[in-house]
């Protein structure tokens, strides 16, 4: 994965810290029996992931990959296993 910059994106920093600071907002409310902060850290997960794909169309996300560059790895793979 280290060769396709998976993840590497500004959408997907965003996206994931926003999530985790949701999880652990959850987690601290779980513990402490309140459902309604629980419920909201929930909430801020989901928020998470709504970032991160806004980011992403909004091009700050990982590039698409062109139909000339998918042809070639295409080839490459057939190349590879005959």
């Amino acid at each position: 994965m280290a060769g396709t910059s998976h993840g590497h994106t500004p959408a997907a920093w965003t996206g994931v810290i926003i999530a985790f600071i949701g999880f652990c907002v959850a987690g601290v409310f779980m513990v402490a029996a309140n459902p309604l902060g629980f419920w909201a850290g929930i909430a801020v997960v989901f928020i998470g992931g709504i970032v991160g794909l806004a980011m992403s169309a909004a091009g700050l996300g990982m590039p698409k990959e062109s139909d000339e560059l998918a042809q070639a790895r295409a080839r490459a793979g057939q190349a590879q296993t005959s």
